[in-house]
């Protein structure tokens, strides 16, 4: 199927019910044979590492707690430095770059605002000009999501969406994809300023639920927006949340208070932990 064709047939796909309903499918206990065998069969479709996995197959009773697996200790080791800003999540990355005019780059030709991602103008006003980048999570990655700091979670904002693929295809074509999905925000407060981590649903992606609060999208529930009066400490590397199938990251900074490395550039492999750019 070409790229052209595919979108048509997105456009008329019910997105938002087929994602309820995988999600629903991937929730479903299954008899443990064949529960095994779906599993190790997407393992070896994807390429996934199944030796990672914090247990074995046979202990997770769906695929959903499959699929959002913690990994063995020392699997992610976290590179120390207060000024090292380290990955947030497994993934490719798909753009890099600073928010000139508060603006961001989805693919050539196609940009986007800081404040149309974060559905709040005011909210994103300390980002521009800012660094930012975009990883993409396949389904063989790990699919949780953690601190790229050390600091505080100040707050969060909800902001229901609709559920386009976030492939190759839609972020050639689909305007301001980014911003029309669904999404969850995680405010920061860090070593390096305020830091928003940007969490996108797609096709499939069932649900993204927060690791610091009973947050869990895709609910039929309206938007929202909640700031902490106490906010709650998080080290670099601790755990924000986790896809429900996966998706797409992009996290923000403050002008001036990032700066990535030469070697993350677009189509660069990441893993959770490691360094990907420091405060200058």
């Amino acid at each position: 199927m070409n790229e052209q064709t595919f979108m048509k047939l997105m456009q008329i796909l019910p997105k938002s019910a087929l994602s309820t309903a995988v999600g629903m499918a991937t929730r479903l206990p299954a008899p443990a044979p064949i529960h095994r065998a779906a599993i190790k069969a997407f393992a070896k479709m994807y390429n996934v590492d199944i030796a990672e996995a914090e247990h074995a197959v046979e202990h997770y009773p769906t695929f959903a707690q499959f699929f959002t697996r913690g990994l063995k200790v020392g699997s992610r080791p976290v590179d120390p430095g207060e000024k090292v800003v380290v990955s947030p999540v497994d993934g490719a990355v798909s753009q890099v770059g600073y928010a000139e005019h508060g603006r961001v780059m989805q693919a050539k030709g196609i940009h986007y605002t800081v404040g149309e991602l974060l559905g709040n103008e005011k909210a994103a006003e300390p980002f521009h000009g800012g660094a930012w980048t975009t990883i993409y999570l396949s389904p063989r990655d790990y699919h949780r999501i953690h601190a790229p700091l050390g600091g505080k979670i100040t707050g969060y904002a909800y902001i229901p969406g609709e559920f386009w693929p976030v492939n190759a295809a839609s972020v050639k074509y689909k305007q301001a994809l980014f911003c029309v999905n669904e999404r969850l925000v995680t405010y920061m407060d860090t070593v390096a300023g305020k830091c928003a981590v940007v969490k996108v649903g797609a096709t499939c992606v069932s649900r993204i639920k927060a690791a610091y609060d009973e947050v869990l999208t895709h609910e039929g529930k309206p938007g929202k927006v909640h700031g902490y009066d106490t906010a709650i400490p998080v080290e670099k590397g601790g755990e924000l949340g986790r896809f429900e199938m996966g998706s797409t990251v992009i996290l923000v900074f403050e002008p001036g208070r990032v700066k990535w490395d030469e070697s993350f550039q677009p189509e660069a492999v990441v893993r959770m932990g490691r360094r990907i750019g420091e405060i200058p």
